[in-house]
């Protein structure tokens, strides 16, 4: 193994190495070219364009005409109507059903796909969403999920077959997907708003517009990283192109699809809360109607029902795929129904379908004087480590100062010859002219030092997140036992909305950007954790085996044989990590953070379309421009070949 790698390394880093050399040597003519024509620190005034006027004329006309043109009479108007109804129909069928039909339904599903183990865990967490006095609400935010993660899974899974069979199209689709995942939602939520009004049905399209991204992404990824030696051998049996889809694509490809849906689940449902502010109901209305008055108690008796549903589809969902091609089911569909329907017909005839009062359980005073409780002894005054508040101040005066005051120091063609330079040498010439023109974008918008001011928190938040995603999904790769102890809090994290433990992190950090940048590490650390597991524990074993046999040690292992075949992987942990801290910077605009994410949310709130737009749009233009930067393209590897 060592005698056939080293030629192969020597041979190619020189390439490489001159090839990167020719490329800053071309770069620096260019600099020497251009740079006596090149003036100023901030962006010119002169190159900015305006766009309040015609953003705030199509908001007039979509106000205008929403009740009247045949687009909204005939297109949008039937859209509404089906997200409507089918959400309805989920809500009506589970009220129908009762609290015993749904339990009792969840967990005999559960028990087949998975065991009883299982199925006692779900039986559990649904009562224990009665217990808190959320039942009626979790039927609200059930409904609308199942509904809404239905349309994000059949809309992602078509994208990333169409990015996973045709390079083109891939490259094509990769910004279409940044700006449906980096956008905030509070920036395209006053579109949506104003072409569906406030209610379900923009609710779950803005939650759709979310979710879908890492369904596409990780379909594409699975059916682009299929085993070529398999797929030659169903060619090679006269399989025609659909054939070798779907009997050797996609199977290859399914635990990157379920991971795809866990990861379209847990998005969904951490969208609860935001789409609550338009009208979706819900888990997530209690949520924002208990931060609206600061009670945390009841904000996270809110919030814990968000995380078990999380917990409950994400097991059964993984559970279904393990068990998928094992031996025949304990128990079989006819059963589930049969019980489900005599639990439901006997919760009806005792009168008890819905939840009763009497078995609640009040969490609310208590938590809060566990908060009242931190804040009073952790904020400040802790011996030797500080309080919170001096780790905030420190942060942000040696972390965020520096980085903010030297990108805005810098001249905004520097700047841009920065990323131009960091995109050519990982990548092509396209890659860095997409990179500079998406960057350029930004100062044309008119929005260039609060952007700088943006990217100088995503820097450092995408680094805690990387060094602690990546140590952690290593960690979780090598050790089952570490796997298991992580996975609940990985979903606690990634689906315990925002809004619920920004008010912690805010009494513990007070208000800055050092809370914005603690809420985006929360928010996008299990997706890194998750993927780059998931990648380590996929590499080859016939790789591993044979370094074994080499006497490599565990480190060795890790270093020359995992990492390295796990590259695909790690860039798009890289990748999610970058845009789900870019998703979450509007909530450091709520918190202090200010720039791009007070904007945005200063547009929604005064119903400002041209304020939100323009400053949701350059978020996308760093997401794209980071994009592009860290993800090497697909052509790289083969002219280094």
């Amino acid at each position: 193994m060592a005698a056939l790698t080293v030629p192969v390394l020597r041979t190619k880093a020189p390439l490489l190495r001159n090839r990167a050399a020719a490329k800053l040597l071309l770069l620096a003519l260019i600099t020497a070219v251009l740079l006596p024509l090149l003036h100023g620190h901030s962006w010119p005034h002169h190159l900015t364009v305006s766009l309040t006027r015609p953003l705030t004329d199509a908001s007039d006309w979509i106000i205008d005409n929403r009740d009247t043109h045949p687009l909204f009479l005939y297109f949008f108007g039937y859209v509404s109507n089906a997200v409507v109804l089918s959400v309805r129909a989920v809500y009506v069928a589970l009220l129908a059903i009762g609290w015993p039909g749904v339990t009792a339904l969840g967990a005999l599903v559960a028990w087949r796909v998975a065991g009883p183990r299982l199925a006692a865990g779900t039986a559990a967490a649904f009562l224990a969403c009665g217990a808190l006095g959320m039942w009626e609400p979790t039927m609200q935010t059930f409904a609308l999920m199942v509904v809404a993660v239905l349309v994000s899974v059949l809309l992602g899974a078509a994208l990333g077959l169409a990015g996973g069979l045709s390079a083109r199209l891939d490259r094509a689709l990769r910004p279409v997907l940044d700006t449906m995942q980096v956008l905030p939602a509070f920036a395209y939520l006053l579109p949506v708003v104003l072409v569906f009004g406030i209610g379900v049905p923009a609710a779950v399209l803005a939650t759709v517009v979310y979710a879908a991204p890492p369904m596409a992404r990780l379909t594409a990824l699975g059916l682009r990283g299929a085993d070529p030696e398999v797929l030659e051998a169903v060619e090679s049996l006269g399989a025609t192109r659909r054939q070798r889809l779907l009997t050797a694509r996609v199977p290859l490809a399914r635990r990157e699809l379920l991971l795809g849906l866990n990861q379209t689940i847990m998005m969904a449902l951490s969208m609860a809360v935001i789409a609550s502010v338009i009208g979706a109901g819900g888990l997530g209305d209690r949520v924002y109607q208990a931060l609206s008055t600061v009670d945390v108690g009841q904000a996270l008796a809110a919030g814990i029902p968000i995380v078990l549903l999380a917990v409950v589809l994400d097991r059964v969902t993984g559970a279904a795929g393990a068990t998928r091609d094992e031996g025949p089911r304990t128990i079989g569909r006819p059963y589930v129904l049969a019980v489900t329907a005599a639990a439901a017909l006997a919760a009806r005839l005792l009168g008890v379908l819905d939840w009763p009062n009497g078995w609640t359980v009040r969490i609310a005073a208590p938590v809060d004087h566990a908060v009242d409780w931190m804040t009073s002894h952790l904020y400040s005054g802790v011996p030797v480590v500080g309080g919170t508040a001096d780790w905030a101040a420190h942060f942000t005066t040696w972390v965020l100062d520096p980085v903010r005051d030297g990108l805005q120091w810098l001249p905004w063609w520097s700047v841009l010859l920065v990323v131009a330079a960091l995109a050519w040498l990982i990548g092509t010439w396209r890659t860095a002219l997409t990179a500079v023109l998406a960057l350029a974008a930004i100062g044309v918008l008119g929005v260039w030092e609060p952007s700088l001011d943006t990217l100088s928190q995503v820097l450092a938040a995408v680094a805690v997140t990387l060094v602690l995603g990546f140590a952690t999904g290593i960690a979780a790769a090598r050790s089952d036992r570490v796997e298991r102890a992580l996975r609940p809090v990985l979903d606690v994290c990634q689906t315990m909305p925002q809004f619920v433990y920004l008010i912690p992190v805010v009494a513990l950090f007070g208000v800055g950007r050092a809370p914005a940048v603690a809420a985006a590490v929360v928010y996008a650390l299990p997706a890194v954790v998750r993927i780059t597991a998931q990648g380590l524990r996929q590499v080859d074993p016939a790789a591993l085996e044979s370094a074994r046999s080499l006497g490599a040690t565990g480190r060795q292992q890790l270093w020359q044989v995992q990492l390295p075949l796990a590259r695909r992987a790690l860039l798009l942990a890289v990748n999610q990590g970058v845009v789900l801290v870019l998703a979450v910077v509007i909530i450091g605009g709520l918190v202090g953070g200010g720039a791009l994410g007070y904007d945005v949310a200063f547009g929604l709130a005064q119903g400002d379309l041209a304020t939100g737009l323009v400053a949701g749009a350059a978020i996308v233009c760093l997401g794209l421009a980071l994009d592009r930067v860290t993800q090497p393209t697909g052509r790289r590897p083969r002219k280094g070949a």
